[in-house]
């Protein structure tokens, strides 16, 4: 079993950067492919980005690509999803979830789901 938690959410200010962090308990986070997703209020959840277990390959949503960044580090059994120039439209509960088959970018394909962090973004 695999229990993920989210941090680095918060308020901040349109153009502004964060980055969340996503610590996995467990021993097969390496194994893992790992994604994000968002979910603001009213709408349905949605993929953000994704990562292969090693790092190797990275898939973004259009909406974000060019501004978001997901990297992993197995050692520290943590996923980072760096946020740059944000916008209003971004604002949403951010989650992280883990997959333990493939690398799919479907929400019904992953196996483990944080608790999500709020991340607010004023205009």
């Amino acid at each position: 079993q695999v229990q993920l938690v989210e941090s680095g959410g918060g308020l901040v200010q349109a153009g502004d950067s964060v980055r969340l962090s996503c610590a996995a308990s467990g021993r097969t986070f390496g194994s893992l492919a790992m994604g994000w997703f968002r979910q603001a209020p009213g709408k349905e959840r949605e993929f953000v980005a994704a990562i292969t277990w090693n790092g190797g390959e990275t898939y973004y949503a259009a909406s974000v690509k060019g501004r978001f960044i997901i990297s992993r580090d197995n050692a520290k059994n943590t996923v980072y999803l760096q946020m740059n120039s944000l916008k209003p439209e971004d604002t949403a509960v951010y989650y992280c979830a883990g997959q333990a088959r493939g690398n799919s970018r479907q929400r019904k394909d992953y196996d483990y789901w944080g608790m999500g962090t709020q991340v607010t973004v004023s205009s």
